[in-house]
Parts: structure tokens; sequence; C-alpha cells
């Protein structure tokens, strides 16, 4: 193998010049491809175009911001196995927690040490392509064809972006201007693609998913019925009540004592 068969490449997301340049300066030393984007908006075009192997999202940035490109990017078939380092210069543990729990690989705050950065950049490379060749390793099956998937209807990345943000927030979701920005785009435009994409509502598909994990955490967990309409975005067991039996023709507490009863062995 050459050097150039083996180079991987970098993009670097940040709005600042300076850090661009301190990057490029640090991973040019190195045997990397470099490409840039001033904002996350970019970012997520280029990572489109460019397929890189990782990439170096700063957090705040006019426009789209790292996380909403984060969550473009983990919800696209395209680019979802691409690692994420956030760059940050808050080390805040919210900041922290949000960046990892959206698919981020690894955050570092500003001002990093360069080694440690490159370190950091060095090990989830090596991560990726370990999963990489696991992932390609059953190949006596017959193997689909080979190379990046399909390109994703730009729809349907929007509102797997949106349904995953609220999979993961259902105890306290945000308004729907809230949701639809931290997706990308604008209210309107959301529930538009929504209906299309999923003929519900955003407001329906909140209230079925809230449903849905409910009747999980019933089934699967011992968990109080007040504290499970709490995780699940309910004021109080009442009102889950009333929506789960809406839905179920049931109450949480029958439902439970109902599959209690096909666990538990007769005779």
């Amino acid at each position: 193998m050459t050097a150039s068969d083996t180079q991987q490449s970098i993009l670097i997301v940040d709005d600042s010049a300076f850090e661009q340049r301190m990057l490029v300066d640090l991973l040019s030393e190195l045997p990397y491809k470099v490409s840039v984007a001033v904002n996350g908006l970019q970012g997520y075009q280029l990572a489109l175009a460019q397929h890189p192997d990782l990439i170096l999202l700063d957090v705040r940035m006019p426009n789209m911001d790292g996380y909403t490109a984060c969550r473009l990017l983990k919800a696209n078939p395209i680019t979802e196995d691409i690692p994420i380092i956030f760059l940050s210069g808050a080390d805040a543990d919210e900041e922290r927690i949000m960046g990892l729990s959206i698919g981020g690989v690894d955050f570092v705050a500003k001002p990093f040490s360069p080694g440690e950065l490159a370190a950091r950049i060095q090990v989830h490379l090596k991560l990726a392509r370990r999963v990489s060749r696991q992932r390609a390793a059953p190949a006596a099956a017959p193997a689909p064809a080979q190379g990046r998937p399909a390109e994703a209807d730009p729809d349907a990345v929007l509102v797997n972006a949106a349904r995953r943000l609220i999979a993961d927030n259902l105890a306290s979701l945000p308004g729907l201007a809230e949701i639809a920005r931290s997706v990308g785009t604008y209210r309107e435009k959301l529930s538009q693609v929504f209906r299309e994409q999923t003929g519900m509502t955003v407001f329906a598909y909140i209230r079925e998913a809230r449903i849905r994990r409910g009747e999980q955490l019933l089934r699967d967990t011992d968990i109080d019925v007040q504290d499970i309409a709490l995780m699940i975005g309910f004021n109080n067991a009442g009102n889950f009540a009333t929506a789960f039996r809406e839905r179920l023709g049931t109450t949480p507490s029958a439902f439970r004592q109902t599959i209690q009863h096909k666990k538990t062995p007769h005779g």
C-alpha cells in the first residue's frame, strides 16, 4: 500500500479562522487529508460530498451549530458512521453530555493540547476502521452492492433526526419550533415533511412514542407507574392513564397486571 492509499481524511467544521488555521497546521504535520467548513450546514454538505474518515466539529457556530449538524449527520445513512469529535470553548458538563448523547464519540475542550487531540483522533480512526472491518467480515454471504448507501432523501433525514431527538427527550421535549431548529429547519417545514413521511403530525407522533415507551417500561421494568409517567413526559399518572387507556383500551396498572399474570407459571 502506498501512503496515499492509507491517508485518511478529516473534516474541520469551525467558524473561527484562527481555530481553523491552528487545526490545519496540526493535522497537516500528520498523514491526513484535511478540508474545512465554516458552519454546521456547510460541514454537513461537505461530509455528504466527501465522506471524510472523521469530523472535528465545533459546537457554537452561526447559522447551524454543531449539535444540529451532528443530528443530521447521524440521521443520514451516508454519514451516520463517521466518528465526530466535538470541540468546544465551554467545558460545561451539559455541553459534553449533549455532544456524546447525540452521537459524538468524544468531546475536547478548547484550548486543547495538540498532542492529546492528535492522540484522540488516532484512537477514533482506529476504532472506526476496526468496526468497518467487522461489518465487512461476513463476506461468505452474498454481499449487496458495495460502496456507500444510496443518497438519502433530505426530508427523510430531517424526519429521522427529529424522531431521534424526540425519542431521546420524551421527559422534557421542547416546543415544535425548537425541535425544528434543532434539526436545522423551521416549524412549518418540519410539520409538512413529518406528515408526508410518517402520515402523522409531530404531536401525534410524540404522543404515540410516549405511549410505546410507557408500554415497554410497564412490561420490562418494575418502575412505579407515577415515575414512568414523569419519565415519558406526562405531568402525572392520571394523564398517563387517560392517554394509555385511549390508545390501548386498558389502564397502565391493569396492563402490567395482565403481563405479570402471563409471566407467572400456572399449575
